[in-house]
């Protein structure tokens, strides 16, 4: 796909990968709404774009501030072309994580982009064609040391994402799914596992010994040549897909392994 000229909506872009995959597709000739939590960071990021670029304010797993985002772009730009489902938060530690922590990762992580790809989805098959890219993690594949419910929604974000594509892939809608481990953003700076410093310690540590730390930008620029290519994985860090082949290849050998290298981390 050729980002020129085409609609795209960006959430979580207040900050971090979504910020830099906005003026990533800006650049690209893109016409962006970019949607957080944060309207002030959101804003920030699109006065920094120019006229290609709007912000909204508001939760994205709420249905009613998705259909927001999508009445925005129509309404300044014309038909989305593609919805990147990018916002994300960390979760609780392990077992004894809340349930108000369980669900938030729940909404944001996993239903977010259900509601999204259900509201576009019968437009985009109308029109025979759109585009679904859903950020996910690295852990989504296999696995996050320090933090069930992130580990959990992740591993969930890409099963949807699989499924949106095996349903709707031949009949005009692309879906990608995008892995990182490490990225330099507020989630790998404390908001990973909020009030658990001792697991938010660990599954830091876990990611920066796993592989090399990545900014948002390098990032960016992977998911648009990955778009560019309709890849479905895109893989900031392509050793993670010999990870994932060793755990399929031999997975109780490979939970051996994450035992060790856990223990490892703990000293």
């Amino acid at each position: 796909m050729d980002i020129s000229g085409k609609v795209a909506i960006v959430t979580g872009a207040g900050a971090g990968i979504g910020a830099a995959l906005a003026r990533r597709l800006a650049d690209g000739g893109a016409r962006v709404v970019l949607a957080d939590l944060d309207a002030a960071g959101a804003a920030q990021v699109a006065a920094s774009i120019g006229a290609n670029a709007v912000a909204v304010g508001g939760d994205v797993a709420d249905e009613k501030v998705i259909q927001s985002l999508i009445d925005r772009a129509e309404s300044e730009f014309g038909p989305v072309d593609l919805y990147f489902a990018n916002a994300g938060i960390g979760g609780g530690p392990g077992l004894d994580s809340t349930d108000e922590q369980w669900s938030a990762a729940l909404e944001v992580n996993v239903l977010a982009h259900v509601r999204a790809a259900r509201l576009l989805t019968p437009g985009w098959l109308e029109r025979g064609s759109g585009y679904f890219i859903a950020t996910a993690s690295a852990a989504g594949l296999l696995t996050q040391i320090g933090s069930a419910p992130y580990s959990v929604t992740k591993h969930a974000a890409v099963g949807f994402a699989e499924w949106l594509s095996v349903t709707y892939g031949d009949k005009g809608i692309r879906v990608s799914c995008v892995c990182p481990m490490g990225v330099d953003t507020r989630l790998l700076h404390g908001d990973l596992i909020p009030g658990s410093p001792e697991a938010a310690e660990l599954a830091v540590k876990a990611v920066k010994t796993a592989g090399a730390v990545l900014t948002p930008e390098q990032v960016a620029e992977v998911v648009v040549a990955g778009v560019a290519a309709e890849t479905f994985l895109i893989l900031p860090h392509p050793e993670v897909l010999k990870m994932y082949r060793h755990k399929g290849s031999d997975y109780d050998r490979w939970l051996e392994g994450m035992r060790r290298f856990q223990a490892m981390l703990r000293g």
